[in-house]
């Protein structure tokens, strides 16, 4: 339609100028060949829109713009959020070297190596028409998260049992990363009064009233859509003062046997654990085994005596110790004579006599004597010294329940044992009955311990003394 006004428009003006050309005449006619020509062929256009390209920092990137028809008009790109003109045709007029333009069928092509953050932003593609025509892209420029640590809590951080601490961590990157923390053994992690949660978000991690248990690695995770995702490694370290625990304070073994002792400690900082005898540190030898297992903040120490003496029965003692405190356990190892077998056996007869309470007359004087030294025995072990007297026949049981703290009749259950029950003699009840208590006398620990135990040996002997003699 525009084509064939314009020739209107030429059949008009030779009507106007019929006779004769003139230099006005034929400037207008060349004004209007170009006119046509112009209009007779296609303008420059657009093929298509440049697309918005997104890249990792660091990445290449490429932005098109394809142009048909350009003739002889020229290409531009332009970055427009920093007014600056990087190509002009295939001519570079920028100075950072990281952008190169490239033409292939129609299509110019911006490249842009190793992208920083400041590309990114809006480019036009202009062509330089009248009036000019032009086109804008978007390139985006994400840059992974970054754990910024001069702004985050160090690699290990500690505090006081019970106190309170927050942790920080920040990351950068673009989009703006997300923040979330876990426990690295998987345990659950108590946040806002003990709420407990497995994972927690935030940039700070508030923790009240720390515990013990509460140690350990945490880490800090940062993920904004962009790989990789980074992390940090925080170790949580809570300060308290050696506690120990002893499961056994009370051990008794025979004479010429093995033992082992054990004692539980927690502490943090590491205490330094060892066992004290006699005032003097245990140290390994032929004669002492230590054995040391450790598990974060807690540690399990045993001992074990080798060959027992009476020289190695007593107090030991388990200690623990660090820059916040000391403590320690006691542990008593006590003598557990080993039963008697003697080889002689007991009759039936001698059962009989023994069930009818008929003891021999002659060795009834012997008895009679021996009854003496058993009963001066028992008012030198009794913590009484002076008990009242009792029947003869009664006072032996008497005697036997006393020896014992807490009126538990070991050698009485016995002589009860003579007097009626019709055991043989060195049976394993007389033995167990007289030697394996399963505690030692309270009232004869400490100072007196070793006087307790001579006279316990000279009861003994009385004892099977006297009942040999009433067989």
């Amino acid at each position: 339609m525009f084509i064939i006004t314009v020739i209107k428009l030429l059949l008009l003006a030779l009507n106007i100028f019929p006779s004769r050309f003139t230099n006005r005449r034929i400037m207008f006619l060349i004004y209007m060949t170009n006119l046509v020509t112009h209009v007779m062929m296609d303008e420059p256009r657009f093929a298509q829109p440049i697309p918005n390209v997104t890249v990792a920092v660091g990445r290449d990137a490429n932005l098109p713009c394809v142009v048909e028809h350009l003739g002889g008009y020229k290409v531009a790109w332009i970055h427009i959020d920093r007014q600056m003109i990087l190509t002009i045709h295939r001519h570079v007029i920028s100075r950072i070297p990281r952008y190169s333009i490239t033409y292939t069928d129609n299509t110019w092509l911006l490249h842009v190596n190793q992208a920083h953050q400041d590309d990114r932003g809006y480019y036009m593609c202009q062509v330089n028409t009248n009036p000019m025509i032009s086109q804008v892209g978007y390139l985006q420029v994400v840059v992974p998260p970054n754990i910024l640590d001069i702004e985050s809590t160090p690699s290990s951080v500690a505090v006081r049992e019970n106190q309170n601490i927050n942790m920080t961590c920040r990351a950068d990157g673009f989009p703006a990363p997300k923040i979330i923390w876990r426990r690295e053994d998987g345990e659950e992690i108590a946040v806002e009064k003990k709420k407990k949660v497995l994972v927690y978000d935030g940039d700070v991690l508030p923790l009240t009233k720390v515990s013990r248990n509460e140690m350990g690695a945490y880490l800090c995770i940062a993920t904004n859509g962009v790989p990789p995702s980074v992390s940090k490694r925080i170790i949580l370290d809570v300060e308290f003062s050696p506690m120990i625990w002893v499961p056994n304070q009370l051990v008794g073994a025979p004479a010429g046997t093995d033992v082992t002792i054990d004692c539980h400690t927690e502490a943090h900082p590491k205490a330094i654990i060892y066992w004290v005898y006699n005032s003097v540190m245990v140290l390994p030898s032929k004669k002492y085994k230590t054995d040391y297992t450790e598990n974060s903040y807690r540690a399990h120490m045993k001992l074990t005596i080798r060959n027992l003496q009476y020289g190695d029965f007593g107090n030991y003692r388990c200690i623990s110790k660090n820059s916040l405190g000391e403590t320690e356990g006691s542990i008593r190892v006590y003598e557990i004579p080993l039963p008697s077998t003697p080889s002689k056996q007991v009759t039936h007869t001698t059962v009989e006599t023994r069930e009818n309470n008929i003891i021999p007359s002659s060795r009834n004087d012997s008895t009679k004597s021996l009854q003496t030294d058993v009963y001066a025995m028992k008012n030198d072990l009794s913590p009484g010294g002076s008990a009242s007297a009792a029947s003869s026949s009664s006072s032996a049981t008497s005697m036997q329940t006393s020896v014992l703290p807490g009126g538990v009749g070991a050698m009485g259950n016995s002589l009860s044992s003579l007097n009626g029950n019709g055991g043989t003699k060195g049976s394993l009840a007389i033995g167990k009955s007289m030697f394996y208590t399963e505690r030692p006398p309270n009232e004869y620990a400490g100072k007196n311990a070793g006087s307790y135990h001579n006279k316990l040996y000279k009861l003994h002997g009385l004892l099977y003394l006297f009942i040999w003699t009433w067989l």
